[in-house]
């Protein structure tokens, strides 16, 4: 049984898209949008400044002031998902479990903004785990792959017709070249 190389790839090549139509789409629309999140606010909002570099709010006076949101239903650090400081803009990101984000001024605890953080989902759904924690590596890490194969029989399939190509073009140079020299008198 002989391997078909041409045929074989554009076989690969179709059938491989086609099973990862889905789940490729939604990791390019994705994607797409998560370029844009530090420009795009409802995405993910832009982050504010304090007053001076010098943090000087404790733990505990960070979760008073994050308690005082309602929408961001903190209650207790748990919570919480995660603390992000940023000195050099002098102030606290505190990222709730619902997504909600506050941003505090670390020198005068003054809430600088809050709003609801969209990123964190996009890159959820980006990387499947959104859908379930086994979609990302039964759906997501296949398809990737099978993104690979894609991109090698493609490769495949646009330099085989330009190298033929090339081959004709020095196969007809040198059949003209020994047509005129069998021409030419000795």
């Amino acid at each position: 049984m002989s391997w078909h190389a041409r045929r074989d790839s554009r076989k690969i090549h179709r059938w491989g898209a086609i099973l990862i139509a889905l789940p490729f789409l939604i990791v390019l629309v994705s994607g797409v949008i998560l370029q844009l999140k530090k420009d795009v606010a409802w995405i993910q909002p832009e982050s504010q400044k304090g007053i001076s570099p010098e943090p000087s709010l404790s733990f505990d006076r960070i979760l008073e002031i994050s308690k005082t949101v309602p929408e961001a239903e903190i209650f207790a650090w748990s919570d919480i998902d995660r603390l992000d400081v940023r000195p050099g803009k002098g102030m606290v990101k505190v990222r709730a479990n619902n997504h909600w984000e506050i941003q505090i001024d670390t020198k005068t605890g003054d809430i600088l903004q809050s709003t609801y953080r969209r990123s964190d989902i996009i890159e959820s759904i980006h990387d499947g785990s959104w859908f379930h924690d086994s979609a990302k590596l039964w759906i997501f890490l296949p398809s990737g792959i099978i993104v690979l194969v894609l991109w090698i029989t493609g490769i495949y399939l646009f330099f085989v017709p330009v190298i033929s190509k090339r081959r004709n073009r020095i196969r007809k140079k040198e059949l003209q070249a020994e047509s005129v020299e069998s021409e030419s008198p000795l």
